[in-house]
């Protein structure tokens, strides 16, 4: 038996429609799932990556993070907020497709850490490519709003930079606040694609925050 949504995740549904339907006009292999069963601590919205398909994926139910983003945005802002989150998600699925996740851009060398036990280095490397990728992703979303709500962008990348300062943990998977701050004129997102303006501040980030 098919399970109800919830007014929570209809309104993200809509919120990401927009998304959603670029994915298809652009042939992006791109499935939406709803999970039906309780997902407290879980990310309202996320990516998962099966056989060759992107899985947007909403865990809302017994998640009360999922209604409280909602409520931290100004009503003004919330569909647009929802289109960038959307297309943050969709940032991780082109990586995935283009065969680059957890890749580095060409001539890009990372710095091994120091000093660290077997253990504690592959979860920092982790950690580390973690946060490229969540980056990246960042910058696809403001790519999105540059492109499609230019008029919001100032107030969308505050709210975006408030959100990755939140119990921020400096260097952890998502302090990506050296990207965010790049990013600060919308302009410097101007492109053919979001996934190309993306990329093309994405190294200039590397270069900041992971020498």
């Amino acid at each position: 038996m098919a399970t109800e949504l919830t007014p929570t995740e209809v309104r993200w549904l809509q919120g990401a429609a927009p998304v959603v339907a670029y994915a298809k006009e652009n042939r992006i292999p791109l499935d939406v799932v709803v999970q039906p069963h309780d997902a407290p601590g879980a990310a309202p919205l996320a990516l998962g990556f099966v056989d060759g398909r992107c899985k947007l994926v909403l865990s809302m139910r017994g998640n009360s993070e999922a209604q409280a983003t909602l409520e931290r945005i100004d009503a003004d802002l919330l569909d647009a907020a929802l289109e960038l989150m959307a297309a943050h998600e969709l940032g991780h699925c082109q990586r995935y497709l283009d065969g680059t996740w957890r890749g580095l851009p060409a001539g890009f060398v990372a710095r091994e850490p120091a000093a660290l036990g077997r253990e504690d280095r592959q979860a920092y490397v982790q950690m580390r490519s973690t946060r490229r990728e969540e980056a990246f992703a960042d910058l696809v979303g403001l790519a999105w709003v540059q492109q499609r709500h230019a008029p919001l962008y100032e107030r969308l990348h505050r709210w975006l930079r408030n959100e990755r300062s939140r119990d921020l943990i400096p260097g952890a998977h998502h302090d990506t606040l050296a990207w965010i701050e790049l990013a600060r004129d919308g302009r410097a997102l101007a492109g053919a694609s979001v996934f190309a303006s993306a990329a093309t501040l994405w190294p200039q980030g590397l270069s900041r925050a992971d020498p």
